[in-house]
């Protein structure tokens, strides 16, 4: 007979083994296993604020329903700090809706949601944006997301949503490296600069102009306005975003 510690590590992979979770298969057809493919890989983090009236509301909604159904995130920070992690990081969370980044159509299957614990009329806490940077360190360098490619609920939905509000500090986030903020040092955007059209590459849906230059401008500008045009401090804005696209 093997001596023990021979069996151990015999054992141990039995166990793994056993409580791994199976491929999901149709009974149709023959399983003939590939080793070519890997878990879905989110490329884009979306910021939400969860308007609500505690973090113990939102652990409540967002772990059964709100008015409009069935909703979730893979985190939520509360104004203390304090980061809850909902849905495992290579699962699909419920939390972006209808909506289009650049040539992003679904959302949910490309992304992270964080929810962020504010109300939308207010300030956030230090602490909790600080938390958020940290969130985001560990979730770009583990899962390898550009460190530009962080985007407000908003951005993806101007028709249908406002948040994270006008409040957000979208400048600080950017000064600790996440997402993108126009540079000085580029100047005004040359003569013959289409606005609109930067404002469809960069990745906002025209579908409804109005509504995507109002999100535009509560990101990058602090306000809410509607309906909207775009001025020349836009295209000064639009045209450093984009030089600094990769």
């Amino acid at each position: 007979m093997p001596p023990i510690r021979t069996l151990l590590p015999l054992l141990a992979c039995l166990l793994l083994s056993a409580c791994a979770t199976p491929p999901v298969r149709s009974p149709l057809a023959s399983w003939v296993p590939s080793p070519n493919h890997n878990a879905r890989d989110p490329v884009i983090i979306v910021l939400h604020h969860t308007d609500q009236d505690s973090v113990q509301q939102s652990l409540d909604t967002l772990r059964s329903a709100n008015s409009g159904g069935k909703v979730s995130s893979h985190y939520l920070v509360g104004a203390d700090g304090r980061i809850y992690q909902l849905v495992g990081d290579d699962r699909r969370a419920w939390h972006a809706g209808p909506g289009r980044w650049g040539t992003i159509t679904d959302l949910n299957s490309a992304s992270i949601g964080i929810e962020i614990d504010n109300d939308g009329d207010t300030p956030f806490a230090p602490a909790q944006i600080d938390a958020l940077i940290r969130l985001l360190d560990d979730l770009c360098t583990r899962l390898r997301i550009p460190r530009t490619q962080i985007i407000a609920h908003a951005d993806l939905a101007p028709t249908r949503k406002q948040d994270p509000s006008r409040f957000f500090p979208w400048q600080q986030l950017a000064q600790a490296g996440f997402g993108v903020w126009p540079r000085d040092s580029d100047g005004a955007a040359p003569a013959g600069f289409d606005a609109y059209l930067a404002l469809q590459t960069f990745g906002y849906p025209l579908d409804d102009r109005d509504a995507a230059v109002g999100a535009f401008h509560r990101r990058f500008r602090g306000r809410d306005d509607l309906p909207a045009t775009l001025d020349a401090e836009d295209a000064r804005i639009l045209h450093s975003l984009l030089r600094q696209s990769p």
